[in-house]
């Protein structure tokens, strides 16, 4: 059996295995199934003053899940909890243990209504299957019910939702199979919602026979100044040769286009979309171009279904918008960008490897051309290896500070730290034994040190990303390559921006001290950051891999350690014993080969520790319960994470106000490589972690927490979660 994919269609559809089925909607006729709403035959009494019963009809073969069931008031109304009887137990392979009804079912919910209003209005959303072949799961569905309280009765329910025009176009006659073409309403049905902040989801759903065209697609927003959309994210489709376009690319049966609102969206409960496209019936008409209407929800849930638009239709033409910005100009985002390299001059894990720079620096003395030269190339060091990772973030979209996930580099980086501060210590000298060689290849030797300086600062950077670095990197992880790459070097630039002053503005540097005997006992005293930096990193590793990985990274210090001993004592020495210290080096190598072959921990579910571990599964199944949800995606090797983790979330007050507001505290770890963490990372359009998002229990889209918090601004995040459940559940 052939499935299918909803796509992003909200998060509450994350769990929803609707669209399961290899048949869609259109297609239902040709094996026999039902429309949704003859499978489901749902009728309202409001008889008994203040409740509405409700009543389904399910078809032979056919089953509705209870859990799926789901009932909203209208303006004026106030629902109670619905009352509803205990179904058929058993493990779904999708939702779990679920509650399933057979033939019929009865559900009664008491209302209240505000004074003045005279109707019901109550959006009821269900979901069901087929459970012998063909097996399908419909998409979830939605009845509005409006009901004059003065005169209604049983079957005054009238549908008017996405799910009954689905539900209608089930029984669509006239596909490709009879050769009778389709209005083009039925032939190219068009939906769109909101599916996360600043992220619209368009769908376009054909009968069997029937396909788009990719490039024949215009999209506009009416009345929205300020706003413009992205470029549509089209996945792969099929390639076709046609004869009035040429080799084109269309789509069959279905197809979900992301596309971005580029602008600030503060204020804004809607948009006006106009859509214009053009399909065809294949062996068949060609359509001319549609146009269709369609206002989108921006609070989420609600889907919008496109109404043909009257007088004559624009030319089509293929989109072309401006980069996805993410509300923001490119020349904010270098701003943004130099504003953020600056900062990570201050982050703990750059700080050891800047006072090599600093050591350099007041080394050079009152030598301006020996300054420049160091500054010169500690940023070269830093602006090709920022280029160099904007190219790996845009090639292979990537995630920023990923590269720590990698055990074998968090070990690597361990030992350079190690090796440079035993150089500090005066274990060993880089690069004594090329002082007989000339001053030219001594100069040569110390600008490699400098370049390889900028070149560790921004490896170890990465893990730090800075309150302003966030906002610019989340530009660059939607903007042209170009865009990109510019964020990237402005971001490098904004590193090495302190140490270029030094070496060019006269002022700055004066403020340097003079050289003399203390700088040995500082270049000493400072190698101390560099070994609880290689401890650090010892830790994370830790976690990573578990403890033997912690030993053989000790038997690899241990012979770095006697490498870089012997190559001191024989550094005047013959070649023969010299060669030694190649034979140990490759030993340093051998546990690093292993340690890269051991397995990732896996960590278990800790009650005690208070959280739940991520899944989706699992946050769907909250979202479901009506549960109001914080999502923590945190790493060990975030520094910004778990500063927030001491100040804020490991505390007795956020336990108290979880307690308080009924809130679940989940925990996403991507100290290793998770896929799930990763796509709802890409989901936020967030480079990397900490990315908190806070669900609340009405089952509408989660918000976004900036990535350096503050204990007011997660209680008012889960305070106003928390009211929205108590609104939604109100009697």
């Amino acid at each position: 059996m052939r499935r299918f994919s909803l796509g992003r269609w909200a998060a509450s559809i994350v769990v929803t295995f609707a669209a399961l089925a290899g048949v869609s909607p259109a297609m239902a006729q040709d094996d026999g199934l039902l429309p949704v709403t003859e499978a489901y035959k749902l009728s309202a009494d409001t008889s008994t003053p203040g409740v509405l019963k409700l009543h389904w009809e399910i078809a032979p073969d056919y089953y509705l899940y209870r859990g799926r069931m789901n009932f909203k008031p209208g303006e004026g109304v106030s629902l109670g909890e619905a009352q509803l009887p205990d179904g058929e137990k058993h493990h779904d392979e999708y939702l779990g243990d679920v509650e399933t009804y057979h033939h019929g079912v009865d559900a009664s919910i008491p209302y209240t209504l505000a004074p003045g209003t005279d109707r019901l209005r109550v959006a009821v959303r269900y979901q069901g299957c087929h459970e012998v072949e063909p097996k399908i799961c419909y998409p979830p569905h939605t009845e509005q019910l409006d009901l004059d309280l003065a005169t209604a009765s049983a079957g005054d329910a009238r549908p008017t939702s996405l799910g009954a025009a689905l539900g209608g176009l089930s029984g669509s006659k006239g596909s490709a199979g009879d050769g009778a073409p389709l209005p083009p309403e039925q032939a190219f049905r068009l939906e769109a919602l909101a599916s996360s902040p600043g992220q619209l989801l368009l769908r376009w759903t054909m009968p069997k026979g029937y396909y788009l065209y990719r490039d024949q697609t215009a999209l506009t927003l009416k009345n929205a100044d300020g706003l413009t959309l992205g470029k549509p994210a089209w996945p792969a489709g099929e390639t076709k040769e046609d004869p009035q376009f040429g080799k084109v690319t269309v789509f069959f049966d279905e197809v979900d286009v992301p596309v971005a609102v580029q602008g600030s969206l503060d204020g804004r409960s809607q948009l006006e979309l106009e859509a214009s496209f053009q399909g065809c019936q294949d062996g068949g008409l060609c359509y001319p171009l549609m146009t269709r209407a369609l206002s989108i929800d921006l609070r989420g849930g609600a889907t919008s279904t496109g109404t043909a638009v009257a007088g004559p239709a624009p030319q089509a033409r293929p989109v072309e918008t401006p980069p996805a910005s993410l509300g923001m100009s490119l020349v904010s985002a270098l701003l943004l960008a130099l504003a953020g390299g600056l900062v990570l001059n201050l982050m703990p894990c750059v700080l050891p490897v800047l006072s090599i720079k600093a050591v350099g620096l007041i080394e050079s003395g009152e030598s301006p051309a020996r300054r420049r030269r160091h500054a010169l190339a500690y940023s070269a060091g830093v602006l090709i290896s920022f280029v160099a990772l904007g190219l790996l973030v845009v090639t292979f979209k990537s995630a920023w500070g990923a590269q720590l996930q990698n055990p074998a580099v968090v070990a690597v980086l361990a030992l350079v730290m190690l090796s440079v501060g035993l150089s500090m210590s005066g274990v060993v000298q880089f690069g004594a034994s090329l002082a007989n060689t000339g001053s030219s290849l001594a100069n040569r030797s110390g600008l490699a040190g400098d370049f390889f300086t900028g070149v560790l600062a921004v490896v170890v950077a990465s893990p730090c990303t800075a309150p302003f670095m966030g906002s610019a990197l989340a530009y660059a992880f939607a903007a042209p390559a170009l865009h990109a790459l510019l964020v990237f070097f402005a971001l490098g630039l904004g590193l090495a921006l302190p140490f270029l002053a030094v070496g060019f503005v006269p002022a700055v540097a004066r403020l340097l001290p003079r050289p003399g005997a203390w700088m040995e006992t500082l270049k000493q005293v400072l190698a101390f950051p560099m070994y609880l930096a290689a401890a650090w990193l010892a830790w994370v590793l830790a976690n990573q891999r578990g403890a033997d990985a912690v030993g053989l990274l000790l038997v690899a210090a241990v012979l770095l350690s006697m490498t870089l001993w012997w190559f001191e004592r024989s550094r005047y020495r013959s070649g023969g014993k010299r060669a030694l210290v190649l034979v140990l080096a490759l030993l340093t190598l051998a546990p690093l080969y292993y340690l890269a072959r051991l397995p990732a921990i896996v960590s278990a579910s800790d009650a005690a520790d208070g959280y739940v571990p991520f899944t989706p599964e699992k946050l769907a199944e909250l979202r479901k319960a009506g549960t109001p949800v914080f999502v923590d995606m945190t790493a060990d090797w975030c520094i910004t994470c778990k500063a927030n983790e001491h100040a804020v979330l490991n505390t007795a007050d956020f336990r108290a106000l979880l307690d308080r507001t009924g809130a679940v505290y989940m925990k996403g770890d991507w100290t290793n490589e998770d896929p799930a963490i990763t796509a709802f990372l890409q989901q936020y359009h967030t480079p990397g972690v900490p990315l908190y998002v806070v669900f609340p229990a009405d089952g509408s889209e989660g918000r976004q927490l900036p990535t350096v918090l503050t204990s007011a601004m997660v209680r008012e995040a889960l305070e106003g979660a928390g009211k929205s459940a108590a609104s939604a559940q109100a009697p």
